[in-house]
């Protein structure tokens, strides 16, 4: 049985982290050229977003207006939640978005980063009936939404709004059974409901092309000639009812180290899933602090520090030693959702009664703030 975007080969480009000229503009001569090869090797599909500072206006200039429109299919999306106090806001999000592709209509329309507190915004301004709106005016082929959250949550949306046409999650085989994320239960809510999936942050936001020493030494033994983003494209590609694999490549290298493999990508073999089995079990190994983002700790906190969110960027440090990067989770985490910093931390210990893992948090709670906030 066929399923929405069958056709479309499971490598997609995501237009995030475009290549950058000294002082952060887009660097859009490398961008046509990165274009030029991804459309020469028969991938189609682009992934850009209007919270993406120049990502629409720089994909016009290097796609659209180079391309006839047929040739590929276009993905962006919709931030009700950033700055948004009335649905007519909200919308215009649509017509900036169409003026800065110059697309004409978009293949795929998302709602951007559905979960927790930023659902209620969709809900409030009542996003989903406007969109089928734009999809019956020939403004939008298809439509659907990402989503950062739980299952639960991912089950409760999917059952309230049948009419999604696909959900884009994050999966990689780091988070696939990480309690924080919950990628294989995600990804099993979207499939029982029979809707298909488009995967980001495969290399979770670059870690894996760079992953602790013991995971890459099973994966160099296994291919040594192989990155180790190509692990986790392919990991992510290898999954059934999946429309495409969004890769957010940076520079021209990036680019042709995934036309490479993704060319004539057909699969996993036996010997590659075992390989895969291996790195995973190693990533069990490394000492993780072990919540399961319950927030049991979060209701009794006095002073309302973000407990779990500091525990995932710590983990982040932990696993790939980039403190940037955890940081960047902290601030996510933590201080976006309105939480307290570890340092706030008074050692009261309310927390630890109700852990339902026995954390040490106020143990936890030091070592971030000594190793990741100084």
């Amino acid at each position: 049985m066929g399923y929405l975007g069958q056709s479309i080969k499971k490598l997609g480009f995501g237009l995030m982290r475009l290549p950058q000229l000294e002082g952060g503009a887009i660097d859009v001569e490398q961008t046509k050229e990165m274009v030029d090869l991804f459309l020469d090797a028969g991938f189609t599909y682009f992934d850009t977003a209007w919270a993406y500072a120049g990502s629409e206006d720089a994909i016009r200039q290097a796609l659209v207006e180079r391309y006839p429109r047929e040739k590929f299919q276009l993905a962006t999306k919709n931030a009700a939640w950033i700055n948004c106090k009335t649905k007519e806001e909200a919308m215009a999000q649509f017509d900036t978005s169409l003026k800065q592709t110059g697309a004409g209509y978009f293949d795929f329309y998302l709602l951007h980063n559905l979960g927790e507190s930023r659902t209620k915004y969709f809900d409030d301004f009542d996003l989903w009936s406007w969109v089928q709106e734009k999809k019956a005016q020939g403004l939008i082929k298809h439509v659907g939404f990402s989503f950062h959250s739980t299952p639960e949550e991912l089950e409760a949306i999917l059952t309230a709004h049948p009419e999604m046409e696909f959900v884009q999650l994050q999966i990689n085989y780091a988070d696939w059974e990480n309690p924080a994320i919950q990628s294989r239960a995600c990804y099993e809510v979207a499939r029982k409901h029979g809707k298909p999936v488009i995967i980001m942050e495969p290399v979770k936001g670059g870690m894996l092309a760079t992953p602790p020493k013991s995971v890459e030494e099973i994966l160099k033994a296994s291919e040594p000639e192989a990155s180790s983003a190509s692990w986790a494209i392919r990991f992510a590609a290898s999954l059934e009812g999946v429309i495409t694999v969004l890769s957010g490549m940076s520079n021209v290298e990036q680019m042709e180290d995934n036309l490479s493999y993704m060319r004539n990508f057909d699969g996993l073999s036996e010997k590659e899933k075992e390989t895969l089995d291996k790195a995973q079990e190693e990533l069990k190994k490394i000492p993780l602090i072990p919540c399961t983002t319950c927030n049991y700790c979060a209701k009794v906190c006095p002073k309302e520090i973000g407990i779990s969110g500091s525990f995932t960027a710590m983990n982040y440090l932990t696993l790939y030693g980039s403190k940037a990067q955890a940081q960047h989770q902290e601030g996510w985490l933590v201080g976006n959702h309105g939480r307290k910093q570890a340092t706030d931390c008074v050692k009261c210990g309310k927390c630890e009664e109700v852990c339902p893992q026995h954390i040490k948090i106020r143990d936890e709670l030091e070592k971030v703030a000594d190793e990741l906030l100084k």
